[in-house]
C-alpha cells in the first residue's frame, strides 16, 4: 500500500511540476492570487463583535451593495405615468393591469392583486418572480400530478402557478401585492431577441446592456432590473390605501436575490421573506443577480444580514441553499440575539423539496406576514384555496388602447437610451465647474466637495484596498548588492496575506526621501538586466533619492485573466461574473503600490521624510489612485498619462479595466482625490528622465 501510495504521490508532483513548468513557458503571466467565482467559492458571513461594529460593517455592505447597483448615488425618482386598468373581477379579489416608467420612457409592467372590498389602511407586498418559465404568466400543466403527488402542492391551479397562488392568497389575506415583471419576461418587452420575443438575458455586446460602456458607467441587467423594484415601491406606497408601516417583499430564487438587495437596500420595507437564495453557496446565476463589486468581501448571508434587526424570513430546499441551517442562519440568529431581537428572523428548512416556492413554502410565508402585519387571521385563513387561473390574454398590460413599445424602445436602441439616462444621472449629480488638475488640462466637471465625498466612496469599493495601518507591513531582503555609490536590493514586500516582489536602489548620499517608481516595465525602466542605470534612476540617485520599484501584480499580461472567459454560453463572458467577485487586475496593482508604501513608511532601520510617487509606462493611473487612497504618507505626484482614459477602453478585459471608472469621473477625478498630495502630470512625457527631472518633496 504504501509503495502505491509513493507512486502515486511520485506521479502527483510530476504533475504539478509539469503544470508549473508549462505555465512559467506560457506567454501570459498565471494568475497565484485566489479567483472566486459564483458556482465553485464559499461565501461565509463576516462576523461582528458588536453593535457598534455592526453599525460600520452593515454600512460598508449597503453602500457596496449601491455601489454594484448603479445607484451610488440615487438617480431622480421621475413621474411614474402610472396606467391601471382592465380590472379582473374575482369573487373575493381583484387584479388590476399596470405599468409605469421607471425612467423616461421604460415600462414596468405587473399586476395589482387586491382585496375586494378593502378599507384603509392594508398592507402591501412586493413580489418579485424569479427564473420561474413565463414569468408572470407561468402555466406549467406538465409537472401538476408530480407536484401534488409529492405533497408541494394541493391544488391543480397552485401546481400549475404557483407565482399566482401566492399573489391571489396574500389579496384574500387582505393585502395589496404588486406582481412584476422581471426583464424580458412577460410584458417586459424592451428587452427581446431579434424576432421581438422577450428576453431575459443577452449574450455580452458592444453595444448596450453587457457593453464595455455599460460596465465603466455601472449600467446592466441586474442595477436597471433593482431600479425598477426601488420604483415598483414608489408605486406601491403612492396608493392611498397602503399602511406604510407594514410593506413587505417575498421571492424566490432570482426573486429571492431581489428581496435581499431591496430589503438590505430601502428601510421602506418593513419585513423581507426571500426564498431559496440566501446561502453561502451559490450566489445567483443569471446576469440580473450579478454586478461588479457586488459580492467582493462579502456574500448573500451578509446581504440578508442588511435587514436586520427588521423581521427576515427565508426558506431553504435540496438545491445550493441546503447548507443553509448550519452555513448561514446560525450567523443571522447571533446577529439578530445580539441587536436584542431573535425572534424576527426564521428559516424554514424543506429539504424534501427541490428548488421551488411550493405550498408549503408559500404556507410559511404567509404565517411569516400575518404575524409581523398583525393580521390576526387563524390557521383556516392562511391556507390556500383552489382559485381561477389567470391566462396570459387577462394579464396582458398591453393591448389596443395600451399598445406596447415597439422601434427605438426596444432592443440595443432602448438599452443605449437607458445607459445615456443613468450617465447624465451621474453627471448631473457628481458635477460642478469647469477646471483643471496640476499641468494636465482637463475639460471636465469639477465635483463639489459633498459629490467628492460619494465619489471617493465609490473609488473606494471599487479599488478595495487602504493604505495599510502601521505594523501590518513587513520586508524580506533577499539580495543586496553594493554598486558603489549606491546599493541595489531585491526583496519581497508582505502584507495582509499579499507578497509583492521588488528592487530598491538606495544611494548612499541619502536624503532621506524615497520615490515609489510604478512602471509596467518594473525594474527594466530603471536599469539593465546587467544593473546599468538608465538616465532616470541615475539622476535621482544623483540628487540622494532612493528609489522603491514593486512588479506590480501579473506584470506584463496583455489581458485580465478571468474566470469566465472561454465558456459555451454567451453570457458567461459577462464581466459581472468575474468583478463582482474579485478585484480588477488595476485594483490589485493598486493594493501592491499601498504595501509598498507602507512598509516604506514603516521601516525601522530608516527615517523616511518624504515619500513621492512616480507612474509611467502605463501605471499613470495606478499612480493616481495609489496616491489619492495614501492618505497624507505621499508629498508628491509626477505621473504621465500617456493620454488614458478609462472611456477609452473597449475589452473589459484589458489589464486596467476598471468597472464604474467613467462614471465616477475616470483619471480627472480620481486625481481630485489626491488633494493632499502636490501634483504634477504630463500627458506625454516621453521619457524617464521627464518624469525624474519633475519629482520634488
Amino acid at each position: 500500500m504504501k509503495n502505491t501510495h509513493l507512486k502515486f504521490l511520485t506521479a502527483l508532483g510530476l504533475t504539478f511540476t509539469l503544470i508549473a513548468l508549462g505555465q512559467l513557458l506560457a506567454e501570459e503571466p498565471v494568475p497565484t492570487r485566489e479567483l472566486r467565482d459564483l458556482n465553485k467559492s464559499y461565501f461565509p458571513f463576516t462576523p461582528v463583535q458588536d453593535k457598534a461594529a455592526w453599525e460600520s460593517r452593515s454600512e460598508e455592505i449597503r453602500q457596496r451593495v449601491l455601489v454594484a447597483s448603479g445607484l451610488w448615488p440615487m438617480p431622480d425618482r421621475t413621474l411614474l405615468n402610472t396606467v391601471i386598468h382592465g380590472r379582473i373581477e374575482r369573487e373575493d379579489y381583484t387584479i388590476d393591469k399596470v405599468f409605469f416608467e421607471s425612467l423616461p420612457g421604460h415600462f414596468v409592467t405587473g399586476n395589482l392583486y387586491l382585496p375586494k372590498n378593502h378599507e384603509d389602511k392594508i398592507p402591501a407586498v412586493l413580489c418579485p418572480h424569479g427564473h420561474w418559465p413565463d414569468g408572470r404568466f407561468m402555466d406549467d400543466q406538465k409537472n401538476v400530478a408530480k407536484q401534488i403527488a409529492s405533497g408541494a402542492e394541493k391544488f391543480e391551479n397552485g401546481a400549475r402557478s404557483p407565482l399566482q397562488a401566492r399573489c391571489v392568497q396574500l389579496a384574500r389575506m387582505g393585502c395589496a401585492v404588486f406582481f412584476y415583471d422581471m426583464l424580458g419576461y412577460a410584458d417586459s418587452v424592451q428587452f427581446c431577441d431579434a424576432t421581438g420575443k422577450a428576453l431575459h438575458r443577452h449574450g455580452v455586446q458592444e453595444k448596450g446592456f453587457l457593453s464595455p460602456e455599460a460596465e465603466l458607467n455601472l449600467c446592466g441587467y441586474f442595477p436597471l432590473q433593482i431600479w425598477n423594484g426601488e420604483r415598483a415601491l414608489d408605486f406601491l406606497t403612492s396608493l392611498p390605501f397602503v399602511d406604510q408601516s407594514r410593506i413587505g417583499c417575498t421571492g424566490a430564487s432570482g426573486g429571492g436575490t431581489q428581496t435581499l438587495i431591496l430589503s438590505g437596500i430601502d428601510q421602506r420595507i418593513k419585513a423581507a421573506f426571500p426564498c431559496v437564495m440566501t446561502s453561502t453557496a451559490m450566489q445567483g446565476g443569471c446576469t440580473c443577480e450579478n454586478s461588479s463589486y457586488l459580492r467582493i468581501h462579502q456574500g448573500n448571508v451578509d446581504i440578508a444580514a442588511l435587514t436586520a434587526p427588521r423581521p427576515l424570513g427565508m426558506t431553504a430546499a435540496d438545491d445550493w441553499t441546503k447548507e443553509l441551517e448550519h452555513k448561514g442562519f446560525p450567523d443571522l440568529k447571533n446577529l439578530y440575539t445580539m441587536l436584542g431581537v431573535p425572534e424576527r428572523v426564521e428559516a424554514h428548512f424543506n429539504l424534501q423539496f427541490p428548488h421551488n416556492f411550493n405550498a408549503v413554502s408559500r404556507g410559511q410565508m404567509y404565517h411569516f406576514f400575518n404575524q409581523y402585519f398583525a393580521l390576526g387571521l387563524s390557521e383556516t385563513a392562511l391556507e390556500e384555496r383552489d382559485f381561477k387561473l389567470s391566462n396570459k390574454d387577462e394579464l396582458s398590460v398591453w393591448d389596443e388602447k395600451h399598445p406596447a413599445p415597439t422601434g427605438n424602445q426596444v432592443g440595443t436602441a432602448h438599452e443605449l437610451a437607458v445607459i445615456d439616462w443613468f450617465k447624465k444621472q451621474s453627471k448631473e449629480k457628481l458635477t460642478a465647474a469647469r477646471h483643471s488638475t496640476g499641468s494636465l488640462e482637463i475639460i471636465a466637471e469639477k465635483p463639489d466637495e459633498k459629490s467628492l465625498d460619494t465619489i471617493r466612496t465609490a473609488w473606494q469599493i471599487m479599488i478595495g484596498s487602504k493604505l495599510p495601518s502601521k505594523g501590518e507591513s513587513t520586508y524580506s531582503l533577499g539580495t543586496k548588492d553594493d554598486r558603489g555609490d549606491h546599493f541595489v536590493l531585491h526583496g519581497v514586500t508582505h502584507c495582509d496575506n499579499n507578497e509583492v516582489n521588488g528592487a530598491f536602489i538606495y544611494p548612499k548620499n541619502w536624503n532621506n526621501s524615497v520615490v515609489l517608481w510604478l512602471s509596467l516595465k518594473g525594474e527594466e525602466s530603471l536599469m539593465t538586466k546587467s544593473g546599468e542605470l538608465h538616465a532616470a534612476a541615475r539622476k535621482l540617485l544623483g540628487e540622494g533619492y532612493a528609489i522603491a520599484c514593486p512588479e506590480l501584480y501579473l506584470q506584463g499580461a496583455t489581458k485580465n485573466p478571468n474566470v469566465y472567459a472561454g465558456r459555451k454560453q454567451p453570457y458567461e463572458g459577462f464581466a459581472g461574473y468575474h468583478y463582482g467577485y474579485n478585484p480588477s487586475l488595476f485594483a490589485e496593482r493598486v493594493r501592491d503600490a499601498l504595501s509598498f508604501i507602507a512598509m516604506i513608511r514603516d521601516n525601522e532601520h530608516h527615517n523616511t521624510q518624504h515619500i513621492l510617487v512616480a507612474g509611467l509606462d502605463g501605471a499613470g493611473a495606478i499612480a493616481a489612485a495609489t496616491t489619492a487612497f495614501a492618505g497624507t504618507s505621499v508629498d508628491s505626484l509626477v505621473l504621465d498619462s500617456e493620454g488614458f482614459r478609462f472611456a477609452k477602453l473597449s475589452d473589459v478585459w484589458d489589464v486596467n479595466f476598471v468597472p464604474g471608472a467613467v462614471k465616477y469621473g475616470d483619471l480627472p477625478w480620481l486625481l481630485e482625490l489626491c488633494n493632499k498630495a502636490k501634483l504634477t502630470v504630463l500627458e506625454n512625457g516621453g521619457a524617464e528622465a521627464v518624469v525624474a527631472g519633475l519629482i520634488k518633496p
